[in-house]
């Protein structure tokens, strides 16, 4: 069955879903693909709420099967949940929920992505790191850095309580404001380059950006930031967020489904979903 064959949704179709402050169509694309591509009887489909508590009851109560869970809501949805699978537990934040018979369980798949994307990019964990950020996503790079063998870093965030203890519980040193100088490895995990107020500030310095070696954007809508392009025009290599989001609804995916897709339907399911430019990238790294 392809998604241009399915012709109704029954009573037996599973529904799965994403909540997130700005909704987007990007997961609901990937998503979508790959449940007509192995023939799944599921739908997918985003959402925005102002009420957080109602949405995950009704998560449990109408038997929906899984959920992403994306900015403002990582944090706030943990204690409406049952319980917290190891890394969700370990990070304090969630993106996924798995709902097993009206039991919730929280899950961090970014966390898996970030980490997998690290280790297929080849990147030294010897190189000194700058991340702008403090919240649930940064939560996640932080543990995934700390857990790659990464020991030397800095975390740039604004909030005087999250920052610090971010920065004393993985070992990395804390500061409020950016620094002159920059890190070769820098990783963004804010908002800046997000779709909205934000879209056209840069995340990072210029000449931050013209002397590092890596750029790394968690945004996603766009993939092709302010800072992603600046990096791109200087020959940085560059991680974008829409390489992340694909990973992490993979496994998002399989938690659903229990189908682990073949690299093949990952690659054209990033080419629905976000264009050939992040398949391509995932099939090279």
């Amino acid at each position: 069955m392809s998604l241009l064959e399915r012709t109704s949704i029954g009573r037996d179709t599973r529904l799965c879903m994403s909540l997130s402050g700005r909704p987007g169509n990007a997961g609901s694309r990937l998503h979508n693909w790959l449940y007509g591509h192995y023939g799944l009887d599921c739908v997918y489909k985003s959402f925005s709420t102002s009420d957080i508590a109602a949405a995950v009851g009704g998560i449990r109560a109408l038997g929906i099967r899984g959920c992403a869970v994306s900015m403002p809501f990582k944090e706030a949805v943990i204690p409406m949940l049952d319980g917290l699978e190891a890394s969700a537990r370990a990070i304090d934040s969630v993106n996924t929920i798995v709902n097993d018979d009206g039991v919730l369980t929280g899950y961090n798949t970014d966390y898996v992505a970030v980490r997998d994307l690290l280790t297929r990019r080849g990147i030294d964990p010897a190189m000194p790191f700058l991340l702008r950020g403090s919240g649930g996503m940064a939560k996640a790079v932080i543990a995934a850095l700390r857990d790659s063998g990464f020991s030397c870093g800095t975390i740039v965030a604004r909030n005087r309580q999250n920052g610090p203890a971010l920065a004393a519980q993985y070992g990395f040193d804390w500061r409020e404001d950016m620094p002159a100088s920059g890190a070769p490895l820098l990783i963004n995990v804010t908002p800046l380059g997000m779709e909205g107020a934000e879209a056209d500030r840069l995340a990072f310095p210029a000449g931050q950006i013209e002397a590092c070696e890596i750029a790394f954007d968690v945004v996603a809508q766009p993939a092709d930031t302010p800072f992603m392009r600046a990096a791109q025009a200087a020959g940085k290599m560059t991680i974008s967020g829409a390489e992340v989001i694909v990973l992490q609804a993979i496994e998002q995916f399989v938690l659903y489904t229990g189908v682990r897709p073949d690299a093949k339907a990952v690659a054209r399911a990033a080419a629905f979903a976000h264009g050939d430019e992040v398949a391509e990238k995932l099939r090279e790294a």
